[in-house]
């Protein structure tokens, strides 16, 4: 796989979850009477309603604090910048496309970081 097929493809694949999560996730928000933030609360607390779906929010929850640490990490050891914007995007709208995110900004750092060292 080359350099553009990778960004590509981190690109789709961050695009098709954001569709998926406006398009089922987002209409449900609304729907729910109260204010932002307890509609937020709410729709948090229902990826917790059954075994299946605990299963999954776990495991959503538990990569965005691998995230979490794989960031704060490489920002003290490689100097990647900018990695808390995708924690925050990691919690909102969701972690694929803070993970895809923060994969676009360290490739670039790292690639150019690469580049410098070989000059």
């Amino acid at each position: 796989m080359n350099e553009s097929q990778f960004k590509v493809g981190v690109i789709i694949s961050a695009l098709v979850f954001f569709a998926v999560f406006l398009f089922i996730s987002m209409p449900a928000l609304f729907e729910l009477n109260g204010s932002l933030i307890e509609n937020s609360v709410t729709a948090f607390s229902a990826g917790f309603v059954n075994p299946f779906a605990i299963g999954f929010s776990v495991d959503a929850t538990a990569c965005w604090f691998i995230l979490f640490f794989w960031v704060l990490y490489e920002a003290k050891i490689q100097k990647i910048k900018h990695g808390w914007v995708c924690l925050l995007v990691g919690a909102f709208p969701g972690i694929a496309i803070g993970f895809a995110a923060y994969l676009l900004v360290r490739h670039k750092q790292v690639n150019k970081a690469a580049l410098i060292t070989e000059a």
